[in-house]
């Protein structure tokens, strides 16, 4: 639970932090395997590439969506759920449909990177004010952004050279994902401290 002596700023970041750490840990790991399934075998199919990518996305949209389903009452839960409900979109349409063309793939992915970032920056406006550990979210979401401009005005880079762009995209997304749900789990801890002095 929440600490009740926090002021009401700090309990709100702390209760933040508390339910979204594990969705920022199992995100980043998927997103970091997919990066590294992408730099092993980037000459793989299509095909293959695209279930990579759309079973990281179902992954991490399932746990960011429920996570903020659970913890409606706490504000900015719903930048969670635009996440996980995209992903879950995205990553099921790509199962469904898998992508038939690199030119289609490299706008799915630039697409949820882009929404991505911005959501990561929003997420880091939010806890902003007790934590300097935002900028970890707004390092994250900055980078989405200018990746997924460079996927949309660079479309006419040679196949290999997008899927290692993608798979250096994900494997960063995911480090630095997996670095704020530590910091993130470890801040709980010490407002825990503050609050009970």
């Amino acid at each position: 639970m929440t600490d009740p002596n926090l002021p009401p700023t700090a309990k709100d970041v702390q209760a933040f932090c508390k339910r979204t750490w594990w969705m920022f840990l199992i995100g980043g790991i998927a997103s970091l395997i997919f990066g590294i399934l992408a730099f092993a075998k980037p000459g793989i199919a299509l095909l293959v590439l695209g279930l990579w990518f759309a079973i990281y996305l179902l992954v991490d949209g399932v746990f960011n969506l429920v996570g903020a389903l659970t913890h409606r009452d706490k504000d900015g839960w719903w930048l969670a759920a635009i996440m996980g409900a995209l992903g879950m979109l995205i990553g099921g349409y790509l199962l469904a449909v898998p992508p038939v063309s690199m030119v289609a793939f490299v706008y799915t992915v630039a697409f949820f990177a882009m929404v991505a970032g911005i959501t990561m920056v929003g997420l880091g406006w939010k806890i902003r004010q007790e934590t300097t550990r935002e900028w970890v979210l707004y390092l994250n979401g900055a980078l989405s952004i200018l990746f997924a401009l460079l996927l949309f005005f660079r479309i006419e880079l040679g196949g290999l050279t997008l899927v290692y762009l993608v798979a250096f995209w994900a494997v960063v997304f995911g480090l630095l994902r997996i670095v704020f749900a530590l910091k993130a789990r470890s801040l709980v801890r010490e407002l825990a401290g503050v609050g009970s002095d």
